[in-house]
C-alpha cells in the first residue's frame, strides 16, 4: 500500500513538473512524448511486479497507442493473451488493473485473445479503430506484431473507411453540424481533433502510412498545406493540454469557465472592443474552418484512390464537369486563376442537388480563389447577379451560403459579414457565433418552403410557399444580425448595411424597402407577442398600424419564427409558436379590415364556447353555472376552448369551499395545461409557483382570474424541466393529485431553496431590471422581470407580490436561455403611492439579483 501511494505521489508530481515546464516552453508534441514515457515506464514496472512473464503481452492502443496521451486523458490497453486464461492468470490481471487506478491512472482495458480481437474487430468498428493504433509495451513482442499484422488482411477494408466517414457524420450531427457553437469540444466538435484523427484511420484504411509527411510524399497535399495542418494540429493539442491543466481533470469542452484563463495564457488582453476570449475563441473558430477543410480534401482524395473505376468527367457547362458526385473543372486550379467563375460553381451545386460538393483540387481552388474578391469584384454587375441568383434557387441554398462561409468566399464578398464571423453571443440567449446563427435562420426559412417538411410549422410553411419573394427573405436574414458587435442599435445599423447592400446590386426601390423595414423590425414581433396582452384589441390595432400591410405582416412573422428557432435548441417552445400565430392570425385579420373591440359581447363568446358544450350534454347558456360569476372581463382575455374546458371542469363545482384541480395535455401540442379553482386565499399564487417548481415544472404562461364570488380561477401554462418515461396520463393524475393534496392541506409557506447560479451567468452576468409601467385601462399595471434565469425565480418573485400585497392577473413567462423577461399584470391600491412602487421595485430588484437569498418564512405574510 506504501508503495502504491508513492507511486501515486510520483506521478502527480511529475505531471505537474511537465505542466510547469510546458507553461514555460509550449510544445504541445514534446508534452505528450514525455507524458507518454512516463506512463510507459510505469506500467512496464507494474507489468513486471506483478510477473506476468510470457503469459500475457500489454499493449498500447486507441490514443495512447499512437502516442497521443494527454496528462488527464484516460489510457486505452489490450491486454494479449497466448490462450483462454486461468484463474492464476485473471488474479494477476484484476491486480494489475486495480493498481493502476489506485495510483491515479484511468483505465480502458480489454483482455483478449488473438482470435478473440480479430473477431471483435470485424464486428465493432471502435475496438477496429483501437487496434489500428497498436503499440507494444511490455510481454511477447511477437505475439503483438503477428496480431498487427493480421488485423488488416482480416478487415474488410472498404467496410472500415465507410464505417468511419458515416461514424463522423455522426458526430457532427451530435454536435448539430457545426463548428461554431459557443462552447465547442475540441475533440469531438465539427473542426476538432477527432476531425484529424478521422484522416490518419482512412489512411489506414487505405493501406497509406498515416502523418503528413506521408501524406506529401503519397501527392495527397502540398508541403506548404502539410505545414499549415501541423500548426492547426499543434493549436489544437495546445488548447487541450491548457484546457486539462485548469480543470485538473479530463475535460475537452472549452466551456466558458475556462475560455478567459486560456486567452489569457495564450496573450490576449481585453479591449475595449472585445474580451480576451473573443480573441481565443475566433482563432479557435477559424482552425475548425481549416481543419474542415483539410478533412473534406484528404478523405474524399483517400477515397478516389480506392475506388475500383475512374468514371470520365461529363461535362456540365464549360469549364464545369461532373466527376462522379463531385463538381470539378478543367484543369483543377481553374478557379484560382479565373475568380470571376467563382459563383458559377456555387450556382451549378444549387442546379445538380444530386451533387455532394466539389472536388478536392476545385476546394482548395476555391479557398485559394477567394483572395481575389475585391472591391472591383464585388461592384461587378455580373458577379452582383450572380449573387442574387444564389439566393433566388429553389434548392440547396442554406447549404450553398454555407459552404461560401466555411470558404471564406461570403465574409469576402460581403465585408460586414465576414467581420461577425467567429464573432461570441454572450446574451446568454444565442448558442452560437452571428455567422453560425444567421446560416441556421436561412435554413429555417428554406424548411418553410420545402413541402416534405409541412409537417414541423404548418402555417410557417403555408405562408412561404405563397410568398411571391423568399429571396428577400433570405436577404433579411442575412442582414438582420450582420451588425452585432458594433456597439449602438444592431437592428438600425443593419438596416443601414442593408440598404447599401440593396441599392448596390440594384433591387427595386419596393423591395429594398421590405428588406430594410424587416431588418429594423426583425425584434419587434416577438416582443410583442411575448411581452404585451394579446386580448386587447388596442394592442393588435397598433401592431397592425406598425406593420402596413399582410406581406409585411407575413414576412416578418415567418423571419421571426425561423430566427427564434436558429438561436439554440431551448429556446424554442409549442407555447411560444402559440403566441407568434396569435398575433399573426389577429392582425391579418384587421389589416384585411376586419374590426376588432373592445366591447366583443361576453354572449357571443359564450355561445362559441356552448358549441363545444353540447358534446358534453350542455344545451343552454343557462346550465353553465361558472358562466353566471364570471364578467365579461373572463371573456375577452380566455380562448373559446378554454373557456369550454373550464366550464366543463367545473360544472356543479361552482361557488365550493374545496379547491379542485384539473390537467390535460396543453393544446398548444407541448406541456400540459393546469387549471386550478379553489376560494381565493393568501398565499394562493406562491404556493402554486412553489409546487410547479418542487415538481420539476417550468411556467410558460398563467392566466389568474377572481370570480364575482371570490374564487380563484387560474390556468397554468407548464413544460416539464426533464423528459419522462411516465405515460403523460400518469404525469397528469400526478399533478392533479399533489396539487390537490397541498391546497387541501396547505402549510407555511417554505423557504424558497437557495440555489446555485447557472454557470452561464457567473461567467456573463446578465443586469437585472425591473420596469413598472403606467396603469392600464382596466387599473391593471404592466411589470416587467428582466433578469439571469436561475431555479425557484418565480416563486421568490411570488413570495415579494405577497410581501407588498400585491394582486397578479396575468403572468407571460418568457424564458430566453439563460435569461428571463417575465411580463405581470399586477394591481394593488399601494402601488399609487411613489414611495410604495420604488419600495416593490427594490424589493423585486434586490431578490433577482441576488445568486442566493434565502427569505424567512415568517416575512411571508400578506394576500396575493
Amino acid at each position: 500500500m506504501h508503495a502504491t501511494a508513492t507511486l501515486k505521489s510520483q506521478l502527480q508530481k511529475k505531471r505537474a513538473e511537465l505542466f510547469e515546464a510546458y507553461l514555460r516552453q509550449p510544445s504541445p508534441r514534446r508534452l505528450l512524448k514525455q507524458w507518454c514515457a512516463v506512463v510507459d515506464e510505469t506500467l512496464r514496472q507494474l507489468w513486471s511486479t506483478h510477473d506476468f512473464k510470457q503469459d500475457a503481452t500489454l499493449v498500447a492502443v486507441g490514443g495512447y497507442g499512437r502516442g497521443e496521451l494527454y496528462p488527464y486523458s484516460d489510457i486505452d490497453l489490450l491486454i494479449l493473451l497466448p490462450g483462454q486464461e486461468n484463474g492464476f492468470l485473471t488474479q494477476r490481471i484484476e491486480s494489475f488493473i486495480g493498481t493502476l487506478w489506485d495510483i491515479g491512472l484511468e483505465v480502458g482495458h480489454s483482455v483478449r485473445t488473438e482470435a478473440e480481437c480479430l473477431k471483435e474487430a470485424v464486428q465493432d468498428l471502435t475496438i477496429a479503430t483501437n487496434l489500428s493504433e497498436q503499440r507494444f509495451l511490455s510481454g511477447k513482442r511477437r505475439a503483438q506484431q503477428e496480431l498487427c499484422q493480421k488485423l488488416p488482411a482480416t478487415l474488410d477494408l472498404n467496410a472500415f473507411r465507410a464505417g468511419k466517414i458515416q461514424e463522423q457524420r455522426q458526430r457532427h450531427h451530435k454536435h448539430h453540424d457545426t463548428a461554431f457553437n459557443l462552447e465547442p469540444n475540441l475533440k469531438e466538435s465539427p473542426g476538432g481533433l477527432r476531425d484529424l484523427h478521422t484522416i490518419s484511420w482512412i489512411a489506414w484504411g487505405a493501406g497509406l502510412n498515416p502523418g503528413w509527411a506521408s501524406f506529401t510524399q503519397a501527392g495527397l497535399i502540398s508541403a506548404a498545406e502539410a505545414r499549415q495542418a501541423r500548426t492547426r494540429w499543434g493549436f489544437l493539442q495546445d488548447l487541450r493540454i491548457r484546457l486539462q491543466g485548469l480543470a485538473q481533470r479530463r475535460e475537452d469542452r472549452l466551456l466558458f469557465d475556462y475560455q478567459t484563463s486560456l486567452a489569457l495564457q495564450l496573450g490576449w488582453q481585453d479591449s475595449a472592443q472585445r474580451r480576451a476570449s473573443e480573441g481565443l475563441m475566433q482563432a479557435y473558430y477559424k482552425t475548425a474552418k481549416s481543419v474542415l477543410l483539410m478533412n473534406a480534401i484528404l478523405v474524399e482524395q483517400i477515397e478516389a484512390r480506392t475506388r475500383p473505376v475512374h468514371l470520365p468527367p461529363v461535362l456540365l457547362q464549360d469549364p464545369f464537369v461532373r466527376q462522379g458526385d463531385l463538381l470539378g473543372t478543367t484543369p483543377g486550379t481553374l478557379l484560382d486563376q479565373k475568380p470571376e467563375l467563382l459563383f458559377n460553381a456555387f450556382l451549378l451545386l444549387q442546379q445538380y442537388p444530386d451533387l455532394r460538393g466539389f472536388t478536392p483540387d476545385v476546394l482548395r481552388a476555391v479557398w485559394r480563389g477567394k483572395r481575389h474578391i475585391n472591391a472591383a469584384f464585388r461592384s461587378n454587375p455580373v458577379h452582383q447577379q450572380q449573387f442574387l441568383e444564389i439566393l433566388r434557387q429553389p434548392a440547396r441554398t442554406a447549404d450553398v451560403l454555407k459552404r461560401m462561409n466555411y470558404l471564406g468566399v461570403l465574409g469576402r464578398y460581403l465585408p460586414a459579414f465576414g467581420r461577425i464571423v467567429g464573432q461570441m453571443q454572450h446574451d446568454l440567449y444565442h448558442a452560437y457565433t452571428v455567422d453560425e446563427h444567421t446560416l441556421k435562420v436561412i435554413r429555417n426559412l428554406r424548411r418553410f418552403a420545402l413541402p416534405r417538411f409541412n409537417h414541423e410549422f404548418p402555417l410557417c410553411s403555408t405562408l412561404m410557399q405563397q410568398f411571391d419573394r423568399p429571396d428577400l427573405l433570405i436577404l433579411a436574414a442575412l442582414f438582420h444580425d450582420i451588425a452585432k458587435g458594433r456597439g449602438g442599435n444592431h437592428a438600425q445599423l443593419g438596416r443601414s448595411d442593408a440598404l447599401y447592400f440593396c441599392r448596390q446590386h440594384h433591387l427595386p426601390r419596393t423591395d429594398t424597402q421590405l428588406v430594410a423595414w424587416l431588418v429594423e423590425q426583425h425584434l419587434n414581433f416577438s416582443a410583442v407577442a411575448q411581452k404585451q396582452d394579446l386580448s386587447d384589441p388596442a394592442v393588435i390595432c397598433r401592431f397592425a398600424e406598425q406593420t402596413g400591410n399582410l406581406r409585411r405582416l407575413t414576412a416578418l412573422y415567418l423571419l421571426t419564427v425561423a430566427d427564434i428557432r436558429g438561436t439554440s435548441p431551448k429556446v424554442w417552445n409549442a407555447w411560444k409558436g402559440k403566441l407568434l400565430e396569435d398575433l399573426y392570425r389577429l392582425t391579418a385579420q384587421v389589416l384585411e379590415g376586419e374590426q376588432i373591440t373592445h366591447d366583443e359581447p361576453s354572449t357571443n363568446r359564450q355561445t362559441q364556447a356552448l358549441e363545444i358544450l353540447k358534446h358534453y350534454g350542455l344545451q343552454e347558456v343557462s346550465e353553465v353555472t361558472l358562466w353566471k360569476t364570471l364578467e365579461d372581463g373572463y371573456f375577452r382575455r380566455h380562448e373559446i376552448r378554454d373557456i369550454a374546458w373550464h366550464a366543463r371542469s367545473l360544472q356543479g363545482c361552482t361557488g365550493s369551499s374545496k379547491p379542485r384541480v384539473r390537467a390535460r395535455l396543453s393544446p398548444v401540442g407541448e406541456g400540459f395545461q393546469v387549471l386550478i379553482y379553489s376560494p381565493d386565499r393568501t398565499g394562493l399564487f406562491a404556493h402554486l409557483c412553489e409546487y410547479f417548481e418542487r415538481s420539476g415544472q417550468a411556467i410558460v404562461a398563467a392566466r389568474i382570474h377572481t370570480t364575482l364570488d371570490q374564487h380563484a380561477l387560474d390556468t397554468f401554462q407548464v413544460l416539464p424541466h426533464h423528459s419522462s418515461v411516465e405515460h403523460y396520463r400518469t404525469q397528469l393524475k400526478r399533478i392533479e393529485n399533489e396539487l390537490q393534496e397541498q391546497l387541501d392541506h396547505p402549510g407555511p409557506l417554505p423557504t424558497p431553496r437557495r440555489s446555485r447560479l447557472p454557470r452561464q451567468l457567473r461567467h456573463f452576468p446578465y443586469p437585472a431590471r425591473i420596469l413598472l409601467g403606467d396603469p392600464e385601462r382596466d387599473g391593471q399595471v404592466p411589470l416587467t422581470v428582466v433578469a439571469g434565469d436561475r431555479p425557484g425565480l418565480l416563486y421568490r418573485l411570488a413570495c415579494v407580490f405577497l410581501r407588498h400585497d400585491i394582486d397578479l392577473h396575468g403572468a407571460r413567462i418568457n424564458t430566453l436561455g439563460e435569461r428571463v423577461e417575465d411580463v405581470f399584470l399586477i394591481s394593488s391600491p399601494r402601488l399609487d403611492n411613489p414611495t410604495e412602487r420604488q419600495c416593490l421595485h427594490d424589493d423585486l430588484l434586490h431578490e433577482v439579483s441576488q445568486e442566493q437569498s434565502p427569505m424567512p418564512t415568517e416575512s411571508v405574510t400578506n394576500r396575493t
